[in-house]
């Protein structure tokens, strides 16, 4: 019989948890969700009410990678600011009794939408007028977000000064190459091209989630607000562009291969809007004029995406991913998204 490596004594966290959360009483249940690949997320049922605990996954790690000390830290920053996050209770290093670095915050009660498309919403005119509703509060919320003022939050120290873009396609041509298990050819050809078509620092800095996406969010239950954007891992100071691209990158992928894309669905048939509009209404919000080099942000955070999903498809191959068959599918991902990069590169640039 094998055994878990995610697994969590319960025995010994419950005192743990007592003892350093205000009010915490009994825990009489260690629940690990099943989504989710970075991290390990478990529900704790406690006689004092339900919590979330975030953790490092086990194994040997890739360098600068799984910072749930940063994902603490960062929610924690924003929680006076009109960005929506979870109150953090804990922030355990890694001598505690589960061995791995976690951080422990409140439970919130609402929806999370797994597919882009949101198919649970039915047919007809209102249904589309939800999604609309739903995408404009992701709007909003992403606009709040790189509107926060990072030193009034007490970020200012919270990532590198100098080119952004520069700096992380670096960080990820490095992290593929460490993960990197059979030879791939067009994501080097895609490095290539972006180190050799970077822009120039233009000196705008914001708080950059990282992995802006829908799945990444909680909804109201019967609203569409936005009432926790969640998985900081990747965030940083950097540029706002990263993340509305990240995001607007869903409107160009498939829906195969381990792709959950836009691409090839009839948007404007069931409520969602044009990239251009969405870009529009972020721009709108945020006061900002129209986006150049647009192209180059697209093909960036799809080789970022790329660069993920291969040390994902890695830890699969060690035995330490968080959920083992997501993996093998994220890895099938690889090629797909080197082949859009390449597309987009050929047609745009």
């Amino acid at each position: 019989m094998t055994t878990d490596p995610n697994a969590i004594d319960q025995t010994a966290l419950g005192p743990y948890l007592a003892a350093n959360i205000e009010g915490f009483e009994d825990l009489r249940e260690v629940k690990k969700f099943n989504t989710g690949q970075s991290n390990p997320t478990y529900l704790l049922n406690a006689k004092s009410g339900q919590y979330v605990l975030r953790a490092k996954p086990p194994g040997e790690l890739l360098k600068s990678a799984h910072q749930v000390d940063r994902e603490y830290r960062v929610m924690a920053a924003l929680a006076k600011s009109d960005v929506p996050v979870p109150k953090m209770l804990h922030l355990a290093g890694d001598d505690n009794p589960i061995g791995r670095m976690f951080f422990v915050m409140d439970y919130l009660d609402g929806r999370i939408f797994w597919d882009p498309s949101l198919p649970e919403l039915g047919e007809g005119e209102a249904a589309n007028l939800k999604r609309g509703a739903i995408l404009d509060a992701m709007n909003k919320t992403l606009a709040a977000l790189h509107s926060v003022n990072v030193d009034e939050v007490g970020l200012s120290e919270f990532g590198r000064p100098g080119n952004y873009f520069a700096r992380q396609t670096d960080r990820w041509a490095k992290q593929f190459r460490a993960s990197e298990m059979t030879p791939q050819p067009k994501v080097h050809k895609v490095i290539s091209w972006l180190e050799e078509n970077m822009p120039e620092d233009d000196g705008i800095v914001s708080i950059v989630h990282g992995d802006y996406r829908m799945d990444n969010m909680i909804f109201a239950n019967n609203e569409p607000n936005v009432i926790a954007l969640l998985d900081w891992e990747l965030s940083t100071l950097g540029h706002p562009l990263a993340d509305l691209a990240y995001q607007c990158m869903q409107w160009r992928l498939p829906y195969e291969g381990g792709m959950r894309g836009l691409g090839g669905i009839d948007r404007k048939a069931i409520g969602i809007p044009s990239e251009e509009e969405y870009v529009a209404k972020y721009c709108e919000r945020r006061g900002i004029a129209k986006i150049d080099n647009w192209s180059f942000y697209l093909v960036f955070c799809i080789f970022r995406l790329t660069a993920i999903l291969q040390g994902v498809a890695k830890r699969a191959e060690d035995g330490n991913a968080s959920n083992p068959e997501r993996a093998k599918q994220m890895a099938a991902a690889v090629p797909v998204l080197a082949h859009a990069a390449i597309e987009l590169i050929e047609k745009e640039s």
